[in-house]
């Protein structure tokens, strides 16, 4: 009986494992061989125990062998996590590449689950204009003469290198070409605060609003004027004072008791007044409201076309790169960098958006060219070619050439050196037999007349060719163009007429300088980045201003 039961409890020869071939179906030979190897248990089952122990917490109950697959260098389980991984990795590159987050202008209950520090910009609206006035009236090239007083450098109080931007804010920008003739935006001042509507002015360094000092030559503006009190005044020994006064005849008045400045413009138009310091609001990205100092003009004798009225502003927003701009303060005072943008719908409607600081400049897509370092505050860069279509025009500039562009928003329109213009403008005999040339339309001087109905640039873009502008080449092996569309130097006029918005420069300035005027640069976005000295663009509809997106992973 016993050795029944030892040979009943003797293990047999036993099944190791199996192996399972498949081979291909007939039709379908490219399907290839399938291996599928099984391996089983040679342990004996277990036998039940009268007095079983209890099982571990958590470990798993015991159960027969299953086949288990042949091992590869992957299991399945990870296979799949690296082919998820991978995808994930495509599809974020592509969204870093190709995709943009819509913003939407600010309102009173905008991203209120934003933190305040989230964001480093200022982002301004641009509000409309009425019609009603011809466009020679109130077309201005804000092209400001500036001056720097010599030893001003030794003179200047010292500012940091390093700022941290700790509030964001956007403002939605109107305006337009024409008939408005400019792009404007709203800034609070004052306590309580008050709005003004200013300019948005690239070309120039000082903000200034109309005055009540009291005024003797202003203009009638849209909001009352500008009071300001005895301690608002700048003195002359302040910082910005030396920065603003220059070499004209009133020169450095130390006595003096307060800052008197003059600008004139290229379009011979100027503004007289004094410096003032008082609060500015600016409204953040979460809706709240931030108070800061910064320096003005209190402007208080206009002249020229600053003069007419009634005005559609209350003065000039001065953007450009002096310390005395309104974004060289907001940095100096590490509110945030030293960052201007702007975004000019081609709409006819136009508006469009401005911005202060970083945190709307795209990181793929813009076209870079550096800021020349030149002793003016112009954002200035330097051009090697103009070309109408594919015809290269003539510059006409002595030791080769190369010309410079000043990228200038307060300026309706742009303006070409003298022999460009008069190629561009023999290059527009060519255009086609739809449009006739209209002399008697004093719009601007080149008009045409269409015998069609012309209700949009749509209907008459394709009788004109892009004007493009190369810049120096990046690294000597990447040339960097600026597209100007036809909708970038075309208007319509209230008589359906098409006008030539590209002008003769040696009516405004030397007639050595591009300047490229806010009918040229609708349609993009620009960006004027002062802490890297380099100015770009981007093609934009300029509807809502676009939060850049990154490596979701890093950024």
């Amino acid at each position: 009986m016993e050795r029944e039961r030892d040979a009943a409890s003797r293990p047999g020869p036993q099944l190791q494992g199996v192996v399972i071939i498949s081979l291909p179906p007939p039709d379908d030979p490219s399907k290839g061989k399938t291996i599928t190897a099984f391996t089983l248990s040679d342990s004996p089952l277990p036998q039940s125990d009268p007095h079983p122990h209890p099982q571990p917490r958590g470990s798993l109950p015991t159960r027969s062998p299953t086949p288990i697959p042949r091992r590869s260098l992957l299991s399945p389980k990870k296979a799949l996590a690296t082919f998820l991984g991978a995808s994930l990795l495509a599809f974020s590159l592509w969204a870093c590449l190709f995709a943009e987050e819509p913003l939407q202008l600010l309102g009173e209950n905008e991203e209120d689950g934003r933190r305040r520090n989230e964001s480093r910009s200022f982002l301004f609206p641009l509000y409309s204009k009425s019609r009603g006035r011809v466009l020679r009236e109130v077309m201005k090239v804000k092209f400001a003469s500036l001056w720097t007083p010599d030893g001003v450098e030794v003179r200047r109080a010292k500012q940091s290198n390093k700022l941290e931007a700790s509030s964001s804010a956007r403002f939605p920008v109107r305006g337009n070409v024409f008939p408005d003739g400019q792009y404007y935006t709203s800034i609070l001042v004052g306590n309580p605060p008050r709005p003004y509507f200013l300019d948005v002015d690239t070309g120039s360094d000082l903000t200034w609003i109309q005055c009540d000092a009291p005024c003797s030559s202003c203009a009638k503006g849209p909001h009352p004027l500008y009071k300001p009190t005895k301690g608002k005044i700048v003195p002359p020994g302040d910082s910005m004072c030396l920065e603003m006064q220059s070499n004209q005849n009133l020169g450095y008045c130390e006595s003096c008791p307060q800052c008197d400045y003059e600008i004139e413009y290229a379009d011979h138009s100027s503004s007289m007044g004094v410096l003032a310091r008082d609060q500015m609001y600016l409204t953040v990205a979460n809706g709240g409201r931030t108070k800061l100092d910064f320096v003005f003009g209190c402007a208080y004798d206009q002249q020229g076309q600053l003069l007419a009225s009634p005005a559609k502003t209350d003065g000039i927003l001065g953007l450009g790169r002096g310390k005395i701009s309104l974004p060289s303060q907001l940095a100096n005072q590490g509110i945030l960098s030293n960052v201007v943008g702007h975004c000019f719908t081609s709409e006819a409607d136009g508006g469009g958006y401005m911005f202060l600081g970083d945190d709307f400049v795209p990181r793929w897509g813009m076209t870079w060219v550096p800021i020349l370092g030149d002793l003016t505050n112009y954002y200035r860069a330097r051009v090697l070619k103009i070309s109408y279509g594919g015809q290269q025009l003539k510059v006409g500039r002595k030791g080769g050439n190369v010309i410079q562009v000043v990228f200038d928003s307060g300026s309706s329109y742009t303006y070409f050196p003298n022999e460009a213009y008069a190629s561009l403008v023999a290059s527009l005999k060519y255009v086609s037999r739809g449009l006739v040339r209209d002399d008697s339309d004093p719009t601007l001087p080149i008009c045409w007349r269409a015998n069609f109905p012309v209700r949009s640039l749509k209907d008459v873009k394709q009788f004109f060719e892009p004007v493009t502008l190369q810049f120096e080449k990046k690294w000597g092996i990447m040339s960097r163009t600026l597209t100007i569309p036809p909708e970038g130097y075309l208007i319509i006029n209230n008589q359906g007429n098409v006008c030539f918005g590209i002008l003769n420069g040696t009516e405004v300035h030397d007639g050595m300088t591009i300047i490229l005027g806010g009918i040229s640069l609708r349609g993009k976005l620009v960006v004027y980045d002062n802490m890297q000295q380099k100015v770009g663009w981007v093609q934009s509809d300029c509807i809502k201003p676009q939060r850049p997106r990154g490596f979701p992973f890093f950024i």
